[in-house]
C-alpha cells in the first residue's frame, strides 16, 4: 500500500492490519465495516453509546457551529451532516442553518428521523438529489470511517455550493491518547490501540491523519485551509460509558482503560489533544 497523502508506500504498522508512511506520517488500517449487517447481540450498545458521546459531542458542536458562523458568507444557509449518527449535530446547528443529514446506519438513522430530525438512510454522496448543493458539508467522526476519502473530497468539492466550507472534525494521530496507545501496544498491550480505530465495531477507522497531512490530502482536492485547531477529547462525565459502549472489552480492561483516563484529564491541556477541527473552503 501507499500512502494516500504523499504516494510513498507505507511500512508494517503494530499489528498486521495496519501501515503508516514514515514520510508524511499518514497511518492507514486494512479494517473492514459491516454497517447494516450487524448480527443479534453486536458489540456496541447504543444507549451507552449515546449516554457516554453526548455530553462531549455536544459541546465540540456548538463550537464547531460557531466557527461556521463566523467563516461562512452572508445569506449561506444549507447544511449537509455526512454521518449524523443520533442527530446531535443536526439540532445544535439548525438555530442557524437549514440542515439535512445522512446516515448509512439504517438502525441509528431510523431513530434520528423519529424524533422529527430531517435525515436520509443511505452513503453519501448517492443518498443526495441530482443538482443538490450545499454552503456547508459537515463530517464529524466520519471522514476516517471512508475507505475511498479521495471520491469523497471530490463529490464534497462538485456539491459545495461557490465558496463553501467543508468541516472535517476527526481524531488526530498527533493525540495524547493515541500516541499512548501505540506505545502500549509496542509492548504488548493492545486494547487501546485497537480501541481508538475501532476495530471489530461496525464501522471501523481506516485512516488516521494529523493536522499536516490531512491538509496536504485536502488541499490538492481543490480546497484551502481557513482553520485549523482542537477540540476537548475527554470528559469525565459519560466517560465509562463511552468506553463501555464497545463490548468486547473485559471487566478489568474495561476499568483499568476508564481509571487511565480520568486520572488524565486535569493534566491533558499541555499535550495535544486527539481531536482536531479543520475548515476548508472551496477555490
Amino acid at each position: 500500500m501507499t500512502s494516500i497523502v504523499c504516494g510513498t508506500p507505507q511500512t508494517a504498522g503494530l499489528t498486521e492490519w495496519h501501515t503508516a508512511c514514515n514520510k508524511c506520517g499518514y497511518e492507514s488500517a486494512a479494517l473492514h465495516g459491516a454497517i447494516n449487517e450487524q448480527p443479534v447481540g453486536a458489540p456496541v450498545d447504543e444507549d451507552a453509546r449515546e449516554l457516554g458521546l453526548k455530553p462531549l459531542r455536544q459541546e465540540n458542536f456548538r463550537h464547531i457551529v460557531d466557527i461556521a458562523r463566523r467563516l461562512t458568507p452572508t445569506g449561506a444557509r444549507s447544511l449537509l451532516d455526512v454521518g449524523c449518527a443520533h442527530g446531535w449535530f443536526l439540532e445544535t446547528a439548525r438555530e442557524r442553518f437549514e440542515v439535512l443529514g445522512i446516515e448509512p446506519d439504517a438502525l441509528v438513522g431510523g431513530r434520528t428521523a423519529a424524533r422529527g430530525l430531517p435525515v436520509r438512510q443511505g452513503y453519501f454522496p448517492d443518498a443526495l438529489l441530482p443538482g443538490e448543493s450545499f454552503d456547508v458539508i459537515v463530517f464529524n467522526d466520519v471522514i476516517e470511517h471512508i475507505p475511498d476519502i479521495d471520491a469523497a473530497l471530490d463529490a464534497c468539492y462538485a456539491r459545495l455550493n461557490e465558496g463553501g466550507l467543508l468541516i472535517l472534525n476527526l481524531p488526530s494521530s498527533a493525540g495524547f491518547f493515541y500516541r499512548l496507545s501505540k506505545t502500549f501496544a509496542r509492548i504488548g498491550w493492545r486494547s487501546p490501540f485497537e480501541r481508538l480505530w475501532q476495530k471489530d465495531l461496525p464501522s471501523p477507522h481506516v485512516h488516521y491523519f494529523g493536522p499536516g497531512n490531512l491538509e496536504r490530502l485536502v488541499n490538492r482536492h481543490g480546497f484551502e485551509c481557513v482553520h485549523a485547531s482542537e477540540l476537548p477529547s475527554l470528559r469525565a462525565k459519560g466517560l465509562l460509558e463511552r468506553i463501555r459502549c464497545a463490548g468486547n472489552i473485559s471487566g478489568p480492561s474495561l476499568y483499568l482503560q476508564y481509571a487511565a483516563a480520568l486520572c488524565t484529564i486535569p493534566v491533558l491541556r499541555i499535550f495535544p489533544s486527539d481531536i482536531i477541527v479543520s475548515v476548508f473552503r472551496k477555490q
